[in-house]
């Protein structure tokens, strides 16, 4: 049996247990692949199943590392790189089918590449960047969710585009740009006050 070990709120943790939250996330980046790969093969049922149940491990992996204290530097990486690999490949996978507009895509994506390059820029610079999210940034990635499940269901059950997914579609846009405006007005905050409080 694996030894127990004590969390910060004293209770018994096995040392399992406190790798929840990164096998959580692990998994979520073998599921990236497989749901592009099922798209891609038409297994639209499949595709569905498999991003839901990537959704419900990203919510899981959360409330693990919150409710137990399991938050570690290393989960702090991993997490949001699984949704980011999710994300990519899912709306790449759909765009290959004609399931999405690709503009849609080169917009979610370029606005991902462009925040990246921001943050290395500001390292380069040595521009006093603090990184972490901002809440417009968080609504954009659920929308985004909600959206390629809502596409995922729409295939599955061969309906033709309804206005909730023409919603979708502008809603996606509207917050993809909001977030990267919110995001360079940040940055142009910490380039032109050094000791600036910036925030991506």
């Amino acid at each position: 049996m694996a030894a127990l070990r004590r969390d910060g709120t004293g209770n018994p943790m096995s040392a399992v247990l406190r790798q929840a939250p990164n096998i959580l996330s692990g998994l979520r980046l073998v599921a990236a692949p497989v749901a592009a790969w099922l798209i891609l093969n038409a297994y639209d049922m499949a595709a569905l199943m498999v991003f839901v149940f990537a959704g419900l491990s990203d919510a899981a992996d959360g409330y693990l590392a919150k409710r137990f204290g399991l938050a570690s530097r290393f989960g702090a990486i991993l997490d949001p790189a699984a949704d980011k690999l999710l994300m990519l490949a899912s709306f790449l996978s759909l765009a290959a089918v004609g399931a999405v507009p690709v503009w849609l895509t080169a917009l979610v994506i370029g606005r991902d590449l462009a925040i990246v390059a921001g943050v290395a820029l500001a390292r380069l610079l040595s521009i006093p960047l603090e990184v972490r999210p901002l809440y417009v940034g968080k609504a954009s990635t659920v929308i985004q969710v909600v959206y390629i499940a809502l596409v995922l269901l729409l295939l599955t059950l061969h309906e033709p585009p309804p206005m909730a997914e023409k919603i979708g579609e502008v809603s996606v846009t509207v917050l993809a740009v909001w977030s990267f405006l919110a995001y360079a007005l940040v940055w142009l905050k910490a380039a032109l006050a050094p000791q600036g409080d910036g925030a991506v």
